[in-house]
């Protein structure tokens, strides 16, 4: 069996415009084909990596929010000597917001290496499909499945570095110069149409980012199939920006993506109820308002 390394830039031949697509099928064919064949280790594994990765990030809530306490212990504080004073307590939540923007790398990582693990599952299951002879990957120790997902996972990374940064850089930059401020005048005046171009500008960085991720989507698949993560992305782009390969990427995003923005609503909505009793729970167990109040925002 002739193995891809990961500094080769010779992609792997496919028939259907995507990485690890079969000459004789088409995208869906392959993936019912798959489905098919490999349909226990797929739902097994993906089970079992949302499932730990749930429990990890449960548990990584938890500790977070455990350091965060003294922050609730002030507000808590605080609103006992407003109440004492008999004036209205409003309490700030920049630090909280200063907390989980600090944080939130640990949870792009959890679901980076989440979708590594995935993606290297269904690259096999795909390959087996395509009747590729995956008997001595199968019969590898774990180290060498560990190391088949990480190029998958440095895709990952290298491509929200090359995503999301102008966005976010367009977004603070606008915020300060349009967003409003206390005791701060802005340095554009509201209604001119420098203000009114400075505003609309995240917008359209968000939609430069959007056709850069489209463009840069099927570089896990080929990562997985073996070239390396830069090659990854240059394959991914080659592929998706010709005449036949954009409806094809955009009839598989679109999908999907609507397909988990639903059952992320789903959970949402389900997990809802939780939010009282966890409230509730907090609030008894600590006499803690606040510390309840955010516990039942996150429990969804």
């Amino acid at each position: 069996m002739k193995r891809t390394t990961p500094h080769d830039h010779t992609a792997p031949q496919t028939g259907a415009g995507t990485p690890g697509a079969s000459p004789q099928h088409g995208v869906a064919a392959t993936v019912l084909v798959a489905l098919r064949w490999k349909r226990g280790a797929v739902v097994g594994a993906t089970a079992r990596v949302v499932g730990l990765a749930g429990l990890v990030g449960l548990v990584l809530t938890g500790a977070i929010f455990a350091l965060a306490w003294p922050l609730f212990t002030h507000m808590r504080n605080e609103r006992i000597r407003y109440q004492r004073l008999e004036d209205p307590y409003l309490h700030d939540h920049t630090d909280l917001a200063l907390v989980a923007l600090y944080t939130l790398p640990l949870f792009l990582l959890l679901l980076g290496v989440g979708s590594a693990a995935l993606q290297n599952v269904c690259s096999r299951a795909v390959a087996a499909a395509n009747g590729a002879d995956t008997t001595a990957e199968e019969e590898r120790p774990r180290a060498g499945g560990r190391a088949r997902w990480r190029p998958v996972l440095a895709v990952n990374a290298l491509r929200g570095l090359v995503v999301w940064p102008l966005p976010l850089l367009v977004h603070a930059v606008a915020d300060s110069l349009t967003g409003y401020h206390l005791d701060t005048p802005q340095p554009l005046e509201r209604g001119s149409w420098p203000h009114t171009l400075v505003t609309a500008s995240p917008a359209v960085a968000v939609c430069v980012a959007l056709l850069l991720r489209l463009g840069l989507a099927l570089a896990p698949a080929a990562a997985a199939a073996g070239l390396g993560p830069r090659a990854a992305l240059r394959r991914s782009w080659s592929l998706t920006w010709t005449r036949g390969g954009v409806p094809r990427v955009l009839a598989l995003a679109l999908p999907l993506a609507a397909l988990t923005a639903g059952v992320l609503r789903l959970a949402v909505q389900l997990a809802l109820p939780l939010r009282p009793v966890v409230r509730d729970l907090v609030e008894q167990v600590t006499g803690n308002f606040f510390a309840a109040y955010y516990a039942g925002i996150l429990a969804p």
